[in-house]
């Protein structure tokens, strides 16, 4: 079993609809698989709105996306991982249902790519996708979610 690194998890929840399906054992244990070192994460589901304002304000790009992660330490030999992560709850359950995937195996999913990139993990270029997508399959198996990039050719 996997070391468990001392984590303070605060979950807010705005746009409620996924509230009772994602429970705060659920999130914990998703956000726990991926910790490499002690963290303080807050994650937030949002609609819609909020997800494009945050996502044009910080990033200038006009549209919601699935997931946003603000890390306020961003070395990856940080003492304790601080961020924010941010869950678009529209955007997460249009591609779960155009992904033919559950909501909640797409949740964790992206709670676990959102506590990598907390962690200083990036995809910008191939040899990051590969390795950060390689942490993401090994984590989720161990949530027992299948391989969200089975199939994908690189």
């Amino acid at each position: 079993m996997a070391e468990k690194f001392k984590l303070k998890l605060t979950l807010q929840f705005p746009d409620k609809r996924l509230q009772k399906q994602l429970t705060k054992a659920l999130l914990k244990s998703a956000v726990q698989a991926a910790l490499f070192a002690p963290a303080e994460l807050t994650l937030r589901f949002v609609d819609a709105v909020e997800g494009k304002t945050l996502n044009r304000e910080y990033r200038g790009k006009d549209y919601a996306t699935n997931v946003l992660t603000f890390a306020y330490t961003e070395d990856m030999d940080a003492e304790t991982t601080q961020a924010d992560i941010i869950l678009c709850t529209d955007v997460l359950q249009q591609e779960a249902s155009a992904q033919h995937k559950s909501i909640t195996d797409h949740a964790l999913h992206l709670i676990v790519h959102g506590v990598l990139h907390a962690q200083g993990y990036d995809h910008e270029d191939e040899e990051e996708a590969v390795e950060m997508e390689g942490l993401e399959a090994e984590i989720l198996a161990t949530l027992g979610v299948d391989n969200p990039y089975a199939g994908e050719d690189r």
